[in-house]
């Protein structure tokens, strides 16, 4: 069950691409504001993703966005990785809104996340910058299509990812990531089989 605590949603995008990044955001709304245009992001058009990023950034009342490069997928696997972003992306918000640290202090804050895991700790030999989550954390199957801060966040992380991967794309046109943002499109396969790896690669995912 959801609590009557401030929610913070957080949701990931791009754990299932052959290059680039996995994003990570984290949003708390503001109450005061309807937020009708909110829905899973996959279930938006691209256009309809860019409105509600603009209108999320305006009135949220806080958001962060994290990511974990291509080279930490392949150290770690992408699942841990996913992971590693999502405590980014609630950090950053953290330092966007000092708010944030007072309403922690008096535990009000709650984050659900789309899936089945929470952020867990790293192994003790691994130096990554991600302070852990300073509040009870729920993973929830799902939550992208039924919670609106779940819904915002994944927003945030898919329009974030594909302008990323749109400045890949003038970097390295032969691989097209501006149509496929990376994703192993029978384009993108083609691409790497002929180029070799981009230096975006995640070489511990199959090509073939």
């Amino acid at each position: 069950m959801i609590d009557k605590k401030i929610i913070c949603g957080i949701d990931e995008a791009g754990r299932g691409p052959l290059a680039g990044p996995v994003y990570a955001a984290a949003v708390i709304l503001n109450t005061d504001i309807k937020f009708d245009f909110l829905d899973d992001s996959k279930k938006l058009s691209q256009s309809e993703r860019g409105l509600a990023r603009n209108e999320i950034y305006k009135n949220a009342f806080a958001w962060g966005i994290g990511f974990a490069s291509h080279a930490e997928i392949d150290e770690i696997n992408i699942l841990m990785a996913s992971l590693l972003a999502m405590k980014r992306a609630f950090n950053d918000m953290l330092k966007r809104n000092i708010k944030i640290k007072q309403l922690l202090a008096d535990n009000k804050i709650k984050v659900i996340i789309d899936g089945n895991f929470t952020p867990l700790k790293l192994p003790a030999e691994k130096s990554f910058d991600a302070p852990e989550i300073n509040a009870p954390c729920e993973a929830m199957i799902k939550a992208d299509a039924q919670i609106q801060e779940v819904m915002a966040a994944s927003i945030l992380a898919k329009t974030e990812r594909d302008d990323y991967m749109k400045g890949m794309a003038l970097r390295y046109p032969q691989y097209g990531y501006e149509k496929h943002k990376g994703y192993p499109t029978k384009e993108h396969r083609e691409a790497v089989l002929k180029y070799g790896p981009s230096p975006i690669q995640r070489l511990s995912f199959k090509v073939k």
